[in-house]
């Protein structure tokens, strides 16, 4: 069983309250991608026990920032993220009125933003495939930054994708429905946010979300194509925001629930 672990960086600050597990667990991490998870090895004894983990989160919005690092590692391609001629045309045709890689960046944005549509009707959609969000032009938020990451890096602009969950603002606590993610690219030294498939469902925030994401975000990992020691026979996560259990080498759905409280600032 793996279970992600999310991390502090510049705009989440992070302290994990409890880690409650009736079975042992180690830590370990993505060597591409620097995520940290949880390793168990449970047996039938443990059918229908459950894991816990409580974190204390404090978020701010973010917007362009600097980080160390070698921002070229993101130029490379993944299984469903390819770099191939046609993504390039597609990028050199958008950004050919753009002079500097944040114009190119934001003309990409506007283009993504114009050729799809959030829709999660029909099969394919939510495995952050690029062409198939290329071809159907509709999707959810993996979609739509997976063709927005596809085609930056087409045109040697670093970009990466990351998840988590939006917390509900019209409330203080409670479930959180299901997992969001968005992505950055990389321009003037500068990690440069995005969120394309909120500004498809809000077209009057089109602007905010080139260059920010608001502050009620909790990113659990970064990347994709995450491989892991021990690794899992079905291979690499395609994104990880959940548990993954396997049985005899084989998956087995895990039912997972989020929720959060907020706490009141002193």
């Amino acid at each position: 069983l793996w279970i992600p672990l999310a991390r502090t960086d510049s705009h989440q600050k992070l302290e994990t309250l409890s880690i409650s597990s009736p079975v042992h667990w180690h830590k370990t991490r993505d060597k591409a991608h620097q995520n940290e998870l949880l390793v168990l090895r449970p047996g039938k004894a443990n059918s229908g026990q459950k894991i816990a983990i409580s974190y204390r989160v404090f978020r701010t919005e973010k917007s362009a920032h600097v980080e160390a690092g070698d921002s070229r590692k993101h130029l490379k391609a993944e299984k469903l993220v390819p770099i191939n001629a046609r993504f390039a045309q597609i990028a050199r045709k958008a950004a050919a009125k753009a002079s500097g890689d944040l114009a190119k960046g934001r003309a990409i944005y506007a283009h993504v933003l114009k050729h799809m549509r959030y829709d999660k009707s029909g099969k394919g959609w939510g495995r952050g495939d690029a062409l198939y969000a290329c071809d159907a032009r509709t999707g959810n938020c993996t979609d739509f930054h997976a063709y927005f990451i596809a085609l930056c890096r087409a045109i040697k602009i670093p970009a990466r994708f990351a998840i988590g969950f939006t917390i509900p603002a019209d409330r203080d606590d409670g479930p959180i429905g299901g997992y969001h993610c968005w992505a950055e690219f990389y321009a003037n030294g500068k990690w440069v946010p995005v969120d394309i498939s909120e500004a498809d469902k809000h077209p009057g925030l089109g602007d905010y979300y080139f260059g920010h994401h608001p502050a009620n975000r909790f990113e659990l990992s970064q990347g994709r194509d995450i491989l892991t020691e021990p690794a899992p026979k079905a291979g690499a996560f395609n994104y990880f925001f959940g548990p993954h259990l396997e049985v005899d080498g084989k998956v087995v759905p895990v039912k997972a629930s989020f929720e959060f409280r907020r706490l009141s600032r002193k």
